[in-house]
């Protein structure tokens, strides 16, 4: 087993969570649900469509395909959410479903294959193949969250402007060792 690979999928997870986070904590409720045009994804949708691969692929990972019979997955994309309780609900159950699956992983279980479709993958794979998917909706959330706020948005990294003085202040540290997510999830460098 892979820890230190672990301990840094498990970190940019949970940072790519708290962007969504971040992002929540900026719109109003009606932004959740706007779409910038019939095709797209509102911020709604696109949670809903998380929470349901995440249930899927991370419910007894180890032991059953990740594409699950009971999943619903066109139904994902119905803009049937009406509240941002239901929203925040739906994300806080699909992090929490993976984030548990990750905490069951163990040298014992980390050569097991992962099927996803029938497909297998080593955990690494499965593991690397989430953190590709996720990411990729979690910057649709974050450009609309730009979007609907304009003017208003408050910089999730490295605000515009400061990257000359945010650089002086790191290359003023001595070389260390530390995840580039330490400093955003409140951690202490390993």
């Amino acid at each position: 087993m892979n820890t230190a690979y672990l301990t840094s999928a498990r970190k940019q997870f949970e940072y790519y969570k708290l962007l969504g986070d971040q992002t929540f904590a900026q719109l109003p409720d009606e932004a959740l649900f706007w779409q910038p045009n019939p095709e797209s994804n509102s911020v709604a949708t696109i949670v809903k469509h998380l929470w349901g691969n995440m249930l899927s692929r991370w419910t007894d990972f180890l032991t059953t395909d990740g594409e699950k019979p009971w999943r619903q997955r066109e139904a994902e994309f119905d803009n049937d959410l009406g509240t941002r309780a239901e929203v925040l609900a739906r994300w806080e159950a699909g992090w929490r479903c993976l984030l548990t699956a990750l905490d069951s992983l163990t040298p014992d279980n980390w050569d097991q294959p992962v099927y996803i479709r029938n497909q297998g993958h080593t955990v690494t794979e499965a593991l690397n193949r989430q953190l590709a998917h996720y990411p990729y909706h979690v910057g649709q959330i974050v450009f609309i969250g730009k979007l609907v706020r304009a003017g208003q948005w408050q910089s999730l990294s490295i605000p515009r402007g400061t990257s000359a003085t945010y650089n002086a202040e790191k290359f003023a540290q001595e070389p260390h060792r530390a995840h580039f997510t330490d400093e955003y999830l409140g951690r202490k460098p390993e």
